[in-house]
């Protein structure tokens, strides 16, 4: 399970550098890599649906049910990775363009959510329980940033600085890192 969250974690990363690269070799690479996290995910949850028949402690039982949660909101997170190269081929496609200060706000965003992704992995992987109040209080960062982007955004928007287009794509993408930070911190509550 920790492997799988390492793979969508650098999976996230590598959708956010696609985002400016619009490389497609490393677009294809985060597919390919979706489908192995996809992959993991059926594989993982169906060794818990067996070992969840098994007559085990109620311990056990309540690490399974977590482990089921964790497993799904790893996944999330590797969907958002894709949408992420989605958005980078619609970029593309559709020769959109994000500003400068746009992409520093996004690239600001992801430092937080990955550190906060990492450490919240940490907690689950090795029982760091003494990392929660950081992990909260990263997770409050994350939630202020979002909505200072988007209305910076909007502000953009507004001074005919940022097309419709661009802008649509912008809010989904910034919404979206906003939800995987949500997934990690369910990920280290679990």
């Amino acid at each position: 399970t920790t492997r799988m969250a390492d793979i969508a974690i650098n999976n996230l990363s590598k959708g956010i550098d696609v985002l400016f690269t619009k490389d497609e070799k490393v677009i294809e690479e985060i597919y390919e890599t979706e489908k192995s996290v996809n992959f993991l995910n059926e594989q993982i949850t169906n060794y818990l649906v067996k070992a969840n028949q098994l007559s085990l402690p109620v311990e056990d039982r309540k690490l399974l049910g977590g482990l089921f949660h964790v497993v799904n909101d790893i996944e999330r997170i590797g969907d958002h990775a894709k949408n992420i190269a989605d958005s980078a081929v619609l970029r593309k496609e559709r020769g959109i363009k994000f500003s400068d200060e746009s992409f520093n706000e996004l690239r600001e965003m992801m430092e937080l959510i990955n550190e906060n992704v990492h450490l919240c992995i940490e907690v689950f992987a090795h029982h760091k329980e003494e990392l929660l109040p950081r992990i909260e209080e990263l997770e409050d960062k994350v939630d202020v940033m979002e909505r200072q982007v988007q209305q910076a955004h909007i502000d953009r928007l507004k001074r005919n600085e940022c097309t419709p287009d661009a802008g649509m794509l912008f809010s989904d993408i910034v919404s979206g890192l906003e939800r995987v930070s949500d997934h990690a911190v369910n990920i280290a509550y679990s």
